[in-house]
């Protein structure tokens, strides 16, 4: 369940603390969907957005379409494919969630290709994110030795700068990740690309015992958890969970079958998820 909505003052790191503060009091953990922006266009994706809001999310990655995906699967890949091709820009990605600000308290973060955020210049993204209403960014392909400039701006501008460790990240980078990361730290599941997959890796319950040790932050797992059973077993021993093939999927199975089925089908997948993991906490 979601915080009030924010108001534009609320810093976007203030506002995410909020919503894991609200769950701890609530004894829930996080459910963070993952959908495309423009996907199958931008007036369905504001819908999903607030659609995903009225079902209780914690968080929501609106995922901005790149022509060269650095770690996502085919599901997602596609989806960028058809977002791009159907006219999705950064000024529409911005104006649909300005749009939205004020009518949804699940805060919104982008997950960006840095190439992205460079190309348009550190300032003036994080400025226009600002202006949006975004809470921060996810951005799975900027090296930590590189990130100190967007890092800066971010913290400046009270956003979130979400840091990824990998199954493979070495202990001693994994632990100056989880120290730099901002919101809460985003726990690669499996060594591999994004998509649903029907079992839990092995390892992942000592990996987020280890990680806890070395952050403050919450910990979100995300790749390959697509059931509602799956993100009830990753909550028992992490802050909450990331999805999102499974939504994109469905998204576009709908949207293909029953184009009014689509932001119906992704609000009660996602009211599923939040059922899910509501006594994980316990």
């Amino acid at each position: 369940m979601s915080v009030a909505a924010p108001s534009n003052s609320t810093s976007g790191v203030a506002r995410i603390a909020a919503q894991f503060a609200a769950n701890a009091a609530a004894g829930r953990k996080a459910i963070a969907p993952f959908v495309t922006a423009g996907d199958p266009d931008t007036a369905t994706t504001a819908e999903v957005l607030a659609a995903i809001d009225r079902a209780g999310a914690t968080l929501i990655e609106l995922g901005v379409p790149y022509s060269d995906p650095i770690a996502d699967g085919a599901v997602i890949q596609a989806s960028y494919v058809r977002a791009l091709a159907r006219g999705m820009t950064l000024d529409r990605l911005f104006a649909t969630v300005k749009d939205l600000t004020g009518q949804i308290a699940t805060p919104v973060l982008a997950m960006v290709s840095y190439s992205i955020i460079y190309r348009r210049g550190i300032d003036r993204f994080v400025a226009e994110s600002v202006a949006a209403g975004l809470a921060g960014f996810v951005v799975p392909d900027l090296p930590i030795e590189e990130s100190d400039d967007l890092g800066a701006a971010c913290a400046t501008a009270g956003l979130a700068l979400v840091r990824l460790v990998t199954p493979t990240t070495p202990p001693e980078r994994a632990e100056q990740i989880a120290r730099q990361s901002t919101g809460f730290l985003y726990c690669v599941s499996v060594a591999g690309v994004t998509g649903a997959r029907t079992a839990l890796p092995e390892g992942l319950i000592e990996r987020v015992a280890w990680l806890r040790t070395k952050t403050s932050v919450p910990i979100l797992v995300g790749f390959g958890i697509s059931t509602p059973e799956q993100a009830r077993a990753v909550a028992a021993v992490a802050d909450g969970v990331i999805v999102g093939s499974a939504l994109v999927r469905r998204l576009a199975e709908a949207e293909a079958a029953a184009p009014r089925q689509a932001v119906a089908a992704i609000e009660q997948h996602v009211r599923d998820l939040v059922t899910a993991v509501a006594g994980a906490a316990e």
